[in-house]
């Protein structure tokens, strides 16, 4: 290797190093808002959270579409 390359293999490192930087901040930025805003202290409890609601939503759901089926035979009739 001459020196030139070995320069650029040293901002080839030095960039790298900084966008790694850059990602976990954001990954820590991320993780504190999910703390903040839904609680979670982890992916694993976020997930878990986002599971139960989304079986609370199809409930939901469900409960919804039971109603306007009765709705619509009473009207029917």
């Amino acid at each position: 290797m001459n020196e030139r390359e070995l320069i650029s293999l040293k901002e080839d490192i030095e960039n790298a190093k900084q966008k790694v930087s850059e990602l976990r901040g954001e990954r820590q930025a991320l993780m504190n808002q999910l703390k903040d805003q839904w609680n979670c202290d982890s992916i694993e409890s976020t997930e878990k959270k986002l599971k139960e609601k989304m079986q609370s939503k199809s409930k939901v759901d469900e409960r919804i579409d039971t109603g306007l089926r009765e709705l619509e035979n009473k009207f029917e009739e």
